[in-house]
Order: C-alpha cells, then sequence, then structure tokens
C-alpha cells in the first residue's frame, strides 16, 4: 500500500490541501506504523465527514467531541488515547507544515490510562519457561520465534523479517543484523540459547528467511501470532499473550518507567 493510495482512499479527491496534510503526514512512517496510523486517521476521517466537518478546521470541542464518540462506542480507554493521539500527531505536524495556524488538540482531555488498565500481558518466569519447553517441542521455527521475542525483546515484524545472511561472525560473537522500527539498523549479539534455537530452524540453509511457516514460506506477523497461539495453550498458558506480549517479557516496566517502549 503507497501512501499515495492509501490518502486517496481516505480523502474525497476535491480535498486537495487536505490529501496534501494527510499524505505528507503519512509520509514520515513506514510499517507497521503506518498502518495502524492509517486506520486511526481513517476512523476520525470518516467521522469528520459524516458530520460535515472540515478536517484542517477542527476547534478544540469538535476534538472533544470526537474523544466522547470513540468512549460512547465501547473502546477501551487505551484505545482511545491512542486513536485520539494519531490525530493530535496529525494535527501537529499541519502546524509545523504550515497548514493550520494552531494546534487545536494541543488542551483537548485525554483519556488516562494506568498500566493496571492497558491489560498488556506478561508471562512470569514459570510461564515463559513452560512457553519455551512447549516451543521447543513444537519444532524449531516455533523455538526460535519465541526465542527471538522473549529472550532478545524483537518486535514481530523485525524477526519475521530476519533473513540467513543477517547473521555474522565478529569478534568473538555471533551477531543478527536488525532492521528496527524507524529503519534503525542494530547488531544484536545472540546469547548461546537464542544461537541453537536460530541454528535450528535455519538447518544448514545459506540463504531465505530464519523464520518459516510449516509450508516452508517466511513468516509473518499473523503466522506468528497464530504460532504463538498454538505454542500457549500447550503450554497450559490460559490467558492471551501476543508476540509484542513477550517483548514486554523481555522488557518489564519499572516505576520510572511506566509504560512500555515502542
Amino acid at each position: 500500500m503507497t501512501t499515495t493510495t492509501t490518502t486517496s482512499a481516505l480523502v474525497p479527491g476535491y480535498l486537495d490541501v487536505t490529501r496534501l496534510a494527510v499524505a505528507s503526514f503519512l509520509a514520515r512512517y513506514r510499517e507497521p506504523t503506518l498502518t495502524a496510523y492509517t486506520q486511526d486517521l481513517k476512523g476520525y476521517l470518516g467521522w469528520s465527514q459524516t458530520y460535515d466537518r472540515d478536517l484542517l478546521r477542527a476547534t478544540r470541542g469538535e476534538l472533544e467531541m470526537y474523544v466522547r464518540y470513540l468512549e460512547g462506542r465501547g473502546y477501551a480507554a487505551a484505545t482511545v488515547a491512542r486513536r485520539f493521539g494519531t490525530v493530535a500527531t496529525f494535527y501537529k505536524y499541519a502546524v509545523i507544515d504550515g497548514v493550520i495556524p494552531a494546534n487545536p488538540a494541543t488542551a483537548v482531555t485525554r483519556p488516562r490510562v494506568a498500566w493496571e488498565g492497558q491489560k498488556r500481558t506478561v508471562l512470569h518466569p514459570l510461564e515463559f519457561a513452560a512457553l519455551l519447553a512447549a516451543a521447543r517441542t513444537s519444532g524449531p521455527n516455533d523455538h526460535a520465534l519465541v526465542c527471538l521475542l522473549g529472550m532478545l525483546g524483537l518486535r514481530v515484524s523485525e524477526a519475521c523479517g530476519t533473513d540467513i545472511t543477517d547473521l555474522r561472525y565478529e569478534a568473538g560473537y555471533e551477531l543478527l543484523h536488525v532492521l528496527g522500527k524507524g529503519a534503525k539498523p542494530a547488531d544484536i549479539p545472540l546469547p548461546i540459547p537464542v544461537l541453537r534455537a536460530v541454528r535450528e530452524a535455519v538447518d544448514g540453509r545459506t540463504t531465505g528467511p530464519i523464520l518459516r511457516t510449516r509450508t516452508g514460506r517466511r513468516m509473518d506477523r499473523a503466522g506468528a501470532s497464530r504460532a504463538l497461539t498454538r505454542v500457549a495453550r500447550a503450554a497450559g498458558i490460559a490467558h492471551p499473550i501476543s508476540p509484542h506480549g513477550l517483548r514486554r517479557t523481555f522488557m518489564p516496566p519499572t516505576p520510572s518507567r511506566p509504560t512500555w517502549p515502542g
């Protein structure tokens, strides 16, 4: 999906200034953030068109009504805060780009979401140990997936995007080259348990993705979620666990950092 196509789908063609504002905002981002922000902005644009509101002439009061609209749809406070956060960021850059004179979202009342209210699952050590054991039994790809997410803290897009050619040996360390959020490169040393799991998943191959599905294709975000659900069930974990939940397990919150990174 290109930015131009995305913008055309969101905004009527006659609103050229709005089209440019939306396109310039979305152009800042890459996947998977691009898709998430596109969906958030699409919801706001749909609301604006339903109530015949001009996107670039929105007032603080209208944005307050949009927040109340989201709350009235039954969304969790964390979801409302995230969706409106995208809208507020759009207006922030519209000011920077000189499209509007002031940010109408500056003083809008946003839902306050405590960590406990976000329902973000983190595995405790015994649960993670059980998940590792179940993944090892399930197969090399599932095992490598759980290791990369839960022992390196990779995002699911980073783990699924790794290739065998991203592995290299340097100065006594086995390194994995990862392209992180915002296209930021990083070379991560692999702990022995992770290295063993990755080597089993590679299985002597010299090219192609590290993580594959059971049909041999590159594992994607949806495939990783299905694999993790299957392994968690085998491990006896009753509550839902997502790929990002393993990243949170690797990077638990502290009193000075009440929210998860990325």
